[in-house]
């Protein structure tokens, strides 16, 4: 989605939507890109114009802090605009004494995150995965799948979820099964590795 037009600064084609005014402010500092601030969950009716005038135009890249809020504000504007592009922050790259948000990130985990923004690519009917196969990857039901979801999470960009958020965005994002085996099976490999 977003695409280097100098080795010094990515220019952004898309629209980045954040929450506030300090996320602009890294964004800018880390990428060449227009932001539209939601200030909050309270949404006014002159910024959904905006949002959805950019969404016609130049196209948007959902980008919200990795917390609760963040993740409420993500919903509503995905409802409206379910084409729209998502861009995920891993909590650990967003924390900063205790505060979670995306003015705390540095501006590579910014790049890294936006590099690898996803965009809906599938319905729900047309979902591959399953529940199921959560729990054979070890992602669902089981000790330590929270913290394997994290880090698949990360892998592909896609953000930490609980299993059936987390399930839901391999689906909509077109992550396959075999991109899924080979990670998973990495990651086994380090455990074991480390276990020795």
């Amino acid at each position: 989605m977003c695409r280097k037009t100098s080795p010094a600064m990515n220019k952004i084609k898309e629209t980045i939507i954040v929450e506030g005014r300090d996320d602009t402010a890294a964004i800018r500092r880390s990428v060449d890109a227009l932001t539209i601030e939601t200030h909050g969950y309270g949404i006014r009716p002159e910024t959904w114009d905006l949002i959805a005038a950019a969404y016609e135009k130049t196209g948007i890249i959902v980008f919200t802090d990795p917390d609760h809020a963040g993740a409420q504000i993500r919903s509503r504007i995905m409802k409206r605009f379910p084409r729209a592009g998502q861009a995920f922050l891993d909590v650990g790259d967003a924390e900063k004494d205790g505060d979670i948000g995306i003015e705390n990130a540095t501006p590579e985990s910014i790049q890294r995150a936006l590099a690898k923004a996803h965009v809906t690519q599938c319905d729900k009917e047309d979902a591959e995965l399953t529940m199921e196969d959560m729990v054979f990857w070890g992602l669902a039901g089981c000790d330590g799948a929270s913290e394997r979801r994290r880090t698949v999470g990360k892998h592909f960009g896609i953000g930490y979820a609980n299993s059936k958020t987390f399930l839901a965005r391999l689906n909509n994002f077109g992550i396959k099964r075999n991109e899924i085996d080979e990670l998973t099976l990495t990651i086994s490999d380090q455990r074991l590795t480390e276990k020795a």
